[in-house]
């Protein structure tokens, strides 16, 4: 069963760097696998999920180009029902959010309009399933949309998570498991006789294992002591994200997701069924910055306006801004790399929440068998090494 690992006799099987819902769900997959487990975060539950909107959507966040990503897209959005079930169980009932309520993309010029049907010409040539409805049908499903809305696409297989809650269900879940959970940032990675042997943090602590899973989001290019050519090639893309609260009289303001592209700019709105309305989310090329701008709230509260020109009523309870972790390609890197006993899980950009489920499969896959799932196989970090060595060549 352990035929990756190089037994040290000391140690853990598996360390885990970063604890947010990859690294999280990572470590809960690998500790039910039997391995001796152990995960460093400064603050596990933490990161990205923070601030995410939760959006399972695998259909209407297809882009051109992406269309091998869409295939592990869809297959992790195809386990949440399960994956929600299983974690709620092992999490002690914790109920993580996950609404089956669809998704509605609309239009609202011309432009949109074109660029909403050639969406839905690739989805189709997919094999997706979507539905183009005219402004007035939209309406009829939404009735706090705006009257311009000129047409949209319901998608029904596009569902919702809470990050938040998941997070926290994945934290008690480890715990639950028996995962080892030293709340310290790792500074370095442990090499020995050319192979990660573990990682030593920033309070002192020497943690060795046997294989290292480097699951920091947009951190995980910043370790120190890992070999240049096996460095993690993720930067980190600000969001800024808006939550509003939907008081009694307004209830039910949307029954569904509901998102568009105005002027440019993609915003969404997601429903909780706490009340809870998430508005997002800005795409900043802006490094490590994570302030709230005034101009950022403006363009998501104008956007979100000319969508649903009711939200102006609603109290608005937090801004807040994120980092997804971007890759070269926007696709996860998930496997090994060429530094034995090294792996990544990180790079999930915009679908962090959505492949929660299936990267948490193909870890514990990889670390109990040492072969990554066909599935994941496009996703190997390797595909970076080779484009390296080709451009040094």
């Amino acid at each position: 069963m352990h035929s990756s690992r190089k037994g040290s006799g000391t140690g853990s099987d598996v360390l885990v760097i970063g604890g947010g819902i990859i690294g999280l769900v990572t470590a809960w997959r690998a500790a039910g696998r039997g391995l001796r487990t152990v995960l460093a975060d400064p603050s596990p539950g933490g990161g990205a999920a923070q601030v995410a909107a939760g959006m399972l959507a695998a259909v209407t966040e297809l882009h051109y180009g992406e269309e091998t990503l869409l295939g592990l897209n869809l297959a992790s959005a195809a386990r949440y029902p399960e994956f929600a079930a299983e974690l709620a169980q092992a999490s002690g009932g914790m109920d993580i959010g996950y609404r089956a309520c669809g998704t509605l993309a609309v239009a609202l010029d011309a432009d949109d309009r074109l660029h909403l049907r050639e969406l839905h010409a690739l989805q189709r040539r997919c094999g997706l399933e979507s539905e183009w409805l005219t402004g007035r049908e939209c309406r009829r499903l939404e009735p706090m949309l705006a009257p311009g809305v000129r047409g949209g696409l319901r998608v029904d297989g596009d569902h919702q998570v809470d990050p938040r809650r998941l997070a926290a269900a994945l934290l008690a879940a480890c715990e639950g498991a028996g995962v080892t959970i030293h709340r310290a940032a790792a500074k370095r990675l442990l090499v020995t006789a050319d192979r990660a042997a573990g990682a030593v943090l920033d309070d002192g602590t020497e943690l060795r294992a046997d294989q290292v899973v480097l699951a920091a989001g947009s951190l995980s290019g910043r370790l120190t002591g890992v070999p240049p050519e096996v460095v993690a090639p993720v930067r980190p893309v600000k969001g800024q994200v808006l939550r509003l609260s939907v008081p009694a009289p307004y209830a039910p303001f949307l029954s569904r997701t509901v998102r568009a592209v105005v002027r440019g700019s993609h915003v969404y709105l997601v429903p909780r069924e706490n009340g809870e309305l998430v508005i997002g989310a800005t795409s900043e090329e802006l490094g490590w910055d994570t302030t709230v701008t005034a101009g950022g709230v403006y363009e998501l509260l104008r956007d979100a306006h000319e969508l649903v020109p009711g939200i102006t009523e609603l109290p608005l309870t937090e801004t807040r801004a994120g980092l997804r972790p971007g890759s070269p390609d926007n696709a996860p890197l998930l496997g090994p790399t060429d530094l034995p006993g090294l792996h990544l899980a990180t790079g999930h950009y915009r679908n962090g929440v959505l492949l929660t489920p299936l990267t948490g499969d193909v870890m514990a896959e990889l670390l109990t068998t040492g072969e990554v799932p066909g599935i994941a196989g496009p996703f190997s970090p390797r595909r970076f090494s080779a484009a390296r060595q080709e451009s040094y060549a």
